[in-house]
């Protein structure tokens, strides 16, 4: 059984690792010309996610390629003494079971996972899906799939071709991302130094394997921009316009925004779907259910997503009119759980009032002074994410006697 994944990221490497363990042929398609370096930022492995790389076999490079972010430096805007918080007591309060990767890290070693065993086309998309599984791409020639499926994430190309554009289906949560890559003037090794006022956050970080350092921003707008996605010049003109002048630092940050090798910008964006699925062709990952980029978890619900999937095609034997169900029904909750937890954490992360801001200082310094115990119960009382992700759990998948009777493989 042939399946097409749109999309070489997380989600769709992912789920070629675990169809190719039940037995499907798999093919994966990419955009980009080669696989993506480009800068990026750091996204949490949360419990399940760290199981199911662990089952991959890739967890020990995960956990190699670790930021190492320890320490967190926090200067409030207005104040005169910054705020110092122990970030592992923080993670290890949050989760049991974590890891913070930067994520085209995390990208490459899911590749590396498949690559001998997953045929992969960089450089090309898809520009037509026909009923009847007929695939046409922008460069190579047609080609038939029994089934489809787009990892292709927020902005993804097979879903706009098959359930119309993303204005249907996405929620502006009220926010804004911003990411760049400078060098790291302030020789940051295992720290983030932020700065954070009304509206608006920032923070600069290094992992310890890196030679250079990630600034991130947030801010808040009531209004979504009109802007074109390809239009850099004038993200970047945005970025300034929010950040002039919150501090000499934040300053020195923006002045590289002519002069960095890669930059990222974006709005904080939920999508809401009645369904993932339509026919032969479904969504995994940011593709169908985006809780929002840097704010919701993403990362670890496109792994726990692509891992379900591809274990409700090998029970249901590869018959994708009750495997796609099904997986949308062991989806769900989480899904709407990753939402509700998003709004929560951009309200925290972007404060709304001077109040947030030095609830959002000194709560990071209150639990990271607690001994570990109550400062994770205390983080899983004044946050939704910390419940949300330490109550996730799926089903192991075992091959099923109706997917050996088709010909899929065991692991």
């Amino acid at each position: 059984m042939r399946i097409l994944v749109s999309g070489a990221s997380v989600a769709g490497p992912v789920l070629a690792y675990w169809l190719t363990r039940h037995g499907f042929e798999v093919t994966v398609v990419e955009r980009a010309p080669v696989l993506r370096k480009t800068g990026g930022h750091a996204v949490d492995l949360f419990r399940p996610a760290m199981n199911i790389s662990e089952k991959m076999g890739v967890l020990p490079r995960v956990e190699e390629r670790a930021t190492g972010t320890s320490r967190m430096t926090v200067h409030q805007e207005g104040a005169r003494r910054p705020v110092r918080v122990n970030l592992s007591k923080i993670f290890s309060a949050a989760s049991d079971r974590h890891v913070e990767i930067m994520r085209d890290d995390l990208s490459e070693i899911y590749h590396d996972a498949t690559r001998d065993d997953v045929e992969y086309v960089f450089g090309d998309s898809i520009s037509a899906i026909s009923p009847d599984g007929e695939v046409r791409f922008e460069n190579a020639a047609p080609r038939r799939f029994d089934l489809v499926v787009g990892a292709d994430g927020l902005h993804s190309n097979v879903r706009r071709l098959v359930f119309g554009e993303e204005s249907r289906f996405s929620a502006f949560v009220g926010a804004y991302l911003g990411v760049l890559t400078l060098p790291n003037v302030f020789e940051l090794d295992g720290e983030l130094l932020i700065h954070v006022g009304v509206g608006r956050t920032a923070g600069m970080y290094g992992a310890r394997h890196l030679g250079d350092a990630r600034v991130l921003f947030l801010f808040r707008s009531e209004r979504e921009f009109d802007y074109h996605h390809h239009d850099v010049p004038r993200q970047k003109e945005l970025l300034r316009g929010a950040f002039d002048g919150m501090h000499p630092d934040v300053d020195r940050w923006l002045d590289e925004l002519d002069r960095t090798p890669a930059f990222y910008f974006d709005s904080i964006t939920q999508l809401h779907m009645d369904t993932w699925s339509r026919g032969r062709v479904t969504l995994v990952g940011d593709a169908g259910y985006c809780p929002g980029p840097a704010v919701g978890g993403s990362t670890s619900l496109a792994v726990v997503g692509a891992y379900v999937l591809a274990g409700e095609l090998a029970r249901a034997g590869g018959d994708h009119e009750r495997a796609f169900p099904a997986y949308e029904r062991a989806m769900a909750e989480h899904v709407r759980g990753s939402h509700a937890a998003a709004l929560s954490a951009a309200k925290t992360l972007i404060p709304t009032s001077r109040l947030g801001v030095r609830g959002l200082a000194q709560g990071a310094r209150l639990i990271s002074a607690l001994p570990a115990g109550a400062g994770r119960a205390l983080l899983r009382l004044t946050t939704g994410s910390a419940r949300l992700y330490n109550s996730i759990t799926v089903d192991d998948y075992p091959p099923s006697p109706a997917a050996s009777r088709v010909g899929l493989g065991a692991e």
